[in-house]
């Protein structure tokens, strides 16, 4: 079974939310011109940097997901895309879509991740929380 990240814990910062793209492109040798590519591989992932502030117990639910639920990051988990799922729907007018009884319509989606190479890493902010930075790669 895969593990789902934790509901409880919070979404990651605006600011340190960070997407790059692997380039799956490899690129063909040329004496003269402008530079051309060809596919190195089909699938390529995206690697996320980012970082969430959490308090004394949110810190005990990460601690947990990620030694005990991903194995010290060794396994797969699902989580919630952030800059999409729970987001509202708009239409091409940048309205609200609402449903037949007048409610948000929102996004949903969900990332297949990976740890990133690094561990996570913390450091103590506003005296009593904790920030924890780490990286994951998107599969899909």
């Amino acid at each position: 079974m895969i593990p789902t990240w934790p509901t409880s814990l919070p979404g990651p910062q605006r600011d340190s939310w960070q997407l790059t793209r692997q380039d799956p492109r490899r690129r063909r040798q040329a004496d003269t011109g402008p530079p051309g590519y060809r596919r190195r591989f089909s699938s390529a992932a995206r690697l996320v940097t980012m970082s969430l502030v959490l308090t004394r117990s949110q810190k005990g639910v990460f601690d947990t997901f990620f030694q005990d639920d991903c194995r010290w990051g060794v396994r797969f988990f699902r989580m919630p895309d952030p800059s999409t799922d729970g987001w509202a729907a708009l239409d091409s007018n940048g309205d609200q879509i609402l449903t037949s009884d007048d409610q948000k319509l929102l996004l949903a989606r969900t990332w297949l991740c990976a740890w990133g190479e690094e561990m996570p890493v913390e450091t103590v902010v506003e005296q009593v929380k904790f920030s924890v930075s780490f990286n994951i790669v998107v599969i899909r």
